[in-house]
């Protein structure tokens, strides 16, 4: 690892690149030392090593995507971030690497604001159930197999939100089982405010490496760790979280018979 040596030190106005996480940034000393305090201005004053790419360029193993940003801020002292930034976890998590606090506690003061902004928020849900017919080989023997079929419920769940928080809250409690591993479902959300599910109940006698070949995903529902195996435990389970959310059932809509025969689930908040 290089050091700036006091001799070879950029003055504070000189450019000075930056490769982070393979995105070139130019900017100067005295805008990455703008805050002493901070991881940054702790390995641009000398205080600890600073890596180098094949370019020479400072390097930092960090994501360079949301880099810009935390640079913006250390240029102007405020945060400046487009209406639909979806990363303010990962800009959280970044900020807190390199420990620049006022960046860490303005992020704070703008998830608050947007925590704010969502308080009336409207969920609503469409559910469609069919049946389908799955074949599959069943070993009997060492060198024996024989060919079976099984009816399965397939279940579609059709999910859109005003609160892309709550989506994300959602995502945090339902995930699938593929390949004999969970993962959260917002990694399927196809944009900040609509989600779509598709998922099946389990199939008797259908053996477990059956669901992978196939592309069979399961639903399941933690800390409890249940697997929804029909749509009436998924309306329960969405309930719950979406009632501790501070939503409520919407009596003027879905028509009574709908929301009965889990068609169609219409949730509000107001707050």
């Amino acid at each position: 690892m290089d050091y700036f040596p006091a001799p070879q030190r950029p003055a504070m106005s000189d450019p000075i690149t930056l490769n982070v996480g393979g995105k070139l940034y130019t900017t100067s000393l005295a805008t990455l030392t703008s805050f002493p305090d901070s991881m940054l201005g702790a390995m641009f004053s000398g205080k600890m090593p600073t890596k180098r790419d094949s370019q020479g360029n400072c390097f930092i193993d960090r994501d360079g995507k949301v880099f810009r940003y935390i640079l913006n801020f250390l240029r102007t002292s405020h945060l400046d971030l487009p209406e639909d930034f979806q990363e303010m976890g990962l800009l959280r998590r970044e900020a807190d690497f390199y420990q620049v606090q006022p960046l860490i506690e303005a992020l704070q003061e703008k998830e608050v604001e947007l925590s704010k902004a969502e308080k009336n928020a409207m969920l609503n849900i469409t559910l469609n159930q069919r049946v389908q017919t799955v074949h599959f080989t069943v070993r009997e023997a060492p060198q024996i197999y024989s060919l079976s079929s099984s009816s399965m419920e397939v279940f579609n769940a059709n999910i859109f939100s005003t609160s892309c928080l709550f989506l994300k809250l959602l995502g945090s409690k339902l995930f699938y089982c593929s390949n004999g591993n969970l993962s959260s479902i917002t990694s399927h959300l196809q944009d900040p405010n609509h989600l779509t599910l598709d998922w099946v109940a389990n199939v008797e006698g259908l053996p477990e490496e059956e669901y992978t070949k196939q592309n069979l995903k399961r639903l399941w529902v933690v800390p409890a760790n249940k697997q929804i195996n029909s749509f009436q435990v998924f309306v329960e389970e969405v309930l719950k979280i979406a009632l501790s959310d501070g939503f409520c059932i919407d009596s003027s809509h879905p028509h009574a018979v709908d929301f009965m025969n889990n068609k169609i689930i219409r949730l509000i908040r107001y707050r």
